[in-house]
C-alpha cells in the first residue's frame, strides 16, 4: 500500500508543478483536468504525509522513553507515546478508506425521479413528502435543486417529479437513495384512522454530461403538448411542454415546468441523455457478480430500502438494520447520519473484499 501511496504522493507534486506551467495555465481544459486530478488526490496526500510524521515522532518517543530519565519526563513520553500511536492507528483506517477505488460519477450532479407507487393518493403525498425530504437535504449541503418535471394530483401529491440537484459530491451521497420507500401512517384520506401501507420510488442517476452520452437529431422524436396540471386541466394554451423520445432505445422524457418551449426542450434532453447513460450503466454493474454487489443494494427501484413509521416515529434502513427513532427531522431533510452509516457500511463491505 506504501508504495502506492508514495507515488500518488508524487503525482500530486508532479501536478503542483504543472500547475505552475504557464503553458497549462493558459489551456483551459489542461487546467481544469489536473486541477480536479490534484483535488481528488489531495485528501489522501494529506494523510500520508501526516502518517510519516506522526510515525516519526512515535520512533523518536520511543527511542527517548529508553534514555535514563525522571519519573515526570517518563510520564510524559508515555502520554506523547499513546497519543500518537492513537493517532497514527487512525490516519492508517482513514487512508485505507482513502485509497478504496472511487465510484467515478461520486462527484457528478444528480437527476432524481420519485414516483408514486402503490397506494393511490396517499403513495403521490408520500413522493411530495420525499420530495421536501430531498430538497431540504440539498439546502444544508449547499446544493441547488431545479425542478424538471411535476405530474401532481387533486391532493397535492405527485404522481411523478423529476428534478436536478447541483453540487459537488451530489451523487456519491445520493446515490443510496434508490430503492423504493414505504411509509406506514393514517393517510389524510383515510376517515377510519386506520394505518395503511404505501409506497413511493426513487431513482438516482448521475447527470450525464456532453461527452457522456452522444445523441443524434435522427435518433430522437419531439412531440409538444399543452402543459396541464391536476386533473388534467389546461394550465397554459400554449404548447410549451415537450416530450422528446430516444427511438432506439425508446426511452422518454417530458418537461412542462417552464413557459418556453426550447427551456423545457433543453431540460427533457438533459434528463433524456441522463436516462440512457443509467441504462448503459446499470448494463455494465449487471456485469459484475452478485458476491461483488454491496451490501446497501443494487440501486434497483423495486428494492425495498427503507420504512418510515409514522405512529411510531421509526425510520428502518432494511439494507444495514439501521433504525432511527425522528422521523419528523428526517421527513425535514435530517437524513446525514442515514447517509454515512450506509457510506460507512460499503466501504467496510469493499475493505472485507480486498478491493
Amino acid at each position: 500500500m506504501f508504495d502506492k501511496l508514495q507515488a500518488l504522493a508524487d503525482r500530486y507534486e508532479k501536478l503542483s508543478e504543472l500547475l505552475c506551467d504557464p503553458d497549462v495555465a493558459s489551456d483551459n481544459k489542461k487546467l481544469r483536468e489536473y486541477s480536479k486530478e490534484q483535488s481528488d488526490l489531495q485528501p489522501t496526500y494529506e494523510a500520508y504525509n501526516e502518517y510519516k510524521q506522526v510515525s516519526q515522532d512515535l520512533e523518536a518517543a520511543k527511542e527517548m522513553q529508553g534514555e535514563k530519565l525522571d519519573d515526570e519526563m517518563r510520564e510524559m513520553v508515555k502520554m506523547e507515546i499513546d497519543e500518537l500511536s492513537t493517532r497514527q492507528k487512525e490516519l492508517d483506517d482513514l487512508i485505507r478508506v482513502l485509497m478504496l477505488p472511487k465510484d467515478p460519477n461520486d462527484d457528478k450532479n444528480v437527476i432524481v425521479e420519485i414516483r408514486g407507487a402503490a397506494g393511490g393518493d396517499e403513495a403521490a403525498l408520500f413522493a411530495a413528502d420525499l420530495y421536501r425530504m430531498y430538497t431540504r437535504y440539498a439546502d444544508t449541503q449547499g446544493w441547488r435543486v431545479e425542478l424538471m418535471d411535476v405530474n401532481t394530483n387533486d391532493l397535492g401529491g405527485f404522481k411523478e417529479v423529476v428534478f436536478l440537484i447541483n453540487g459537488r459530491g451530489a451523487y456519491s451521497k445520493m446515490k443510496y437513495e434508490s430503492g423504493a420507500h414505504r411509509v406506514q401512517r393514517i393517510p389524510t384520506t383515510e376517515s377510519g384512522g386506520r394505518i395503511h401501507t404505501s409506497t413511493s420510488t426513487v431513482a438516482v442517476m448521475p447527470e450525464a454530461e456532453d461527452f457522456d452520452i452522444e445523441i443524434h437529431d435522427k435518433d430522437i422524436r419531439v412531440d409538444t403538448f399543452c402543459s396541464s396540471g391536476a386533473g388534467g386541466q389546461s394550465v397554459n394554451t400554449t404548447k410549451s411542454a415537450v416530450r422528446v423520445t430516444h427511438v432506439p432505445t425508446g426511452i422518454v422524457a417530458t418537461c412542462q415546468d417552464g413557459k418556453s418551449q426550447n427551456s423545457n426542450k433543453e431540460k427533457a434532453l438533459q434528463v433524456l441523455r441522463t436516462r440512457i447513460f443509467d441504462m448503459m450503466r446499470q448494463e455494465e454493474e449487471a456485469k459484475i457478480s452478485s458476491e461483488r454487489k454491496s451490501k446497501v443494494g443494487t440501486g434497483d427501484r423495486s428494492e425495498r430500502i427503507r420504512t418510515y413509521n409514522f405512529p411510531q416515529s421509526r425510520v428502518t434502513d432494511h439494507r444495514i438494520g439501521l433504525t432511527m427513532h425522528k422521523l419528523d427531522q428526517i421527513m425535514n431533510g435530517e437524513i446525514a447520519d442515514i447517509v454515512s452509516a450506509l457510506t460507512i457500511a460499503e466501504q467496510t463491505d469493499m475493505m472485507d473484499r480486498g478491493e
